[in-house]
């Protein structure tokens, strides 16, 4: 047996085990749980931290402002230190759209420990919690969009199984040729690392999407949140981690009604979109790095390589196990594609995207050691001190 064969068919048994062993992750039927509506609704406060959203802010917050919500709701937009008129766009939508009242406030540049992004939700809980005591929190980005019965269903969901994070990974833009090429793996590697199944049941595994993420108030107090993850680059994932350590219960799964509004157009954009976070989610380990780019190469790259190298050099063996694996790989893919209603034919290039991903993670570690990690909007992040942050893996 050559090494080669050796090398094709690890990557073979790697893929029966994920597909088989890894929370059947690459499914996309994780939506939202049981469902119950209260007798009464329990108030809700949602925090929007918002810096230079002036482009999106037309679509998202006029979707949040219209929310067909049955009990209190206020909408508490923190424009983060804004050049572009962030803050005054917000108040001018609230004014021709009406809805749910909108408050909008501004926390001054974040101390030092401090993400731009946490200071900014920790100063909307405060106002929030100045204005009324509400049980429950919707953190949303400024770039989300909300059908009219989302933050209903988010409550009426969380109350009927009694959890105290529910949490909806955002449909993603998808229109451009790099989106297709990139954005649905986004979402797949994501569950792929957190698989949604292990996420919503008593375990270690906790996650997040930071896009939307409803969270009882009584939790996020008991887990000490913000404070308790003020440095967190990976915000969303650091508040799941927290929550579940305190004795919370957490959801996480796909949206149908819940969209991202911003453009990713260019590969640059895209590249720094993941670039920035992902060596912070390596915990800045120079050896987990290099073993998740071999990890990557040997689960993504090695198929391809072998079902075609194996055919041109007669190995039967190595074609059989290339092209086995390659095939198991594109048809865990393809829920994904049909989910973000791509064409299915995307998914045997999937190697090459893994082979992006992996040089974006490369390129993230350069960016840190450079200084230039976790830069994002003008501010760039230190790596976080270890006694200040949970461990924010799953």
């Amino acid at each position: 047996m050559t090494l080669w064969t050796v090398i094709a068919v690890v990557s073979l048994l790697c893929w029966l085990w994920l597909l088989l062993a890894q929370g059947f992750f690459w499914r996309t039927d994780v939506r939202l749980p049981p469902a119950a509506e209260p007798d009464t609704w329990p108030t809700v406060a949602v925090v929007v931290p918002a810096r230079d959203e002036a482009h999106v802010l037309p679509v998202s917050l006029p979707s949040l402002l219209a929310q067909q919500y049955p009990g209190r709701a206020e909408v508490f937009l923190v424009d983060d230190g804004s050049s572009d008129g962030t803050g005054a766009l917000a108040r001018a939508l609230a004014d021709e759209h009406g809805g749910l009242p909108l408050t909008v406030t501004s926390p001054g540049e974040p101390p030092a420990g401090w993400t731009g992004k946490l200071w900014a939700v920790r100063h909307g809980m405060a106002t929030a919690s100045a204005a009324y005591r509400a049980e429950y929190l919707l953190l949303t980005d400024a770039d989300i969009a909300h059908e009219p019965s989302s933050l209903r269903e988010l409550v009426a969901g969380a109350v009927g199984s009694d959890l105290d994070v529910v949490s909806q990974m955002a449909r993603l833009r998808v229109a451009t040729a790099w989106e297709r090429l990139i954005v649905p793996a986004f979402v797949y590697f994501f569950a792929q690392l957190y698989p949604f199944r292990w996420v919503n049941r008593s375990g270690r595994t906790a996650a997040a999407a930071g896009g939307c993420v409803l969270v009882r108030r009584a939790a996020a107090e008991r887990a000490g949140i913000p404070e308790a993850i003020r440095q967190a680059v990976i915000d969303d994932v650091a508040l799941a981690r927290a929550v579940k350590r305190s004795g919370g219960r957490l959801w996480l799964g796909l949206a149908d009604r819940v969209d991202s509004v911003r453009p990713y157009p260019r590969l640059s954009q895209l590249w720094r979109m993941v670039s920035r976070s992902a060596y912070a989610q390596l915990r800045h380990n120079p050896l987990l790095l290099a073993g998740t780019l071999a990890g990557l190469l040997l689960v993504y790259l090695v198929p391809p390589v072998a079902a075609v190298g194996g055919a041109a050099a007669g190995n039967a063996a190595v074609y059989a196990a290339g092209l086995g694996a390659w095939v198991l790989m594109t048809a865990s893919y393809l829920p994904m594609l049909r989910y973000y209603r791509q064409p299915l034919w995307l998914a045997p290039l999937l190697p090459l995207t893994a082979l992006l991903y992996a040089a974006m993670t490369a390129d993230s570690a350069v960016q840190h050691y450079r200084g230039r990690g976790a830069a994002w909007k003008g501010r760039t992040y230190p790596r976080p001190d270890p006694a200040a942050v949970p461990d924010q893996r799953g």
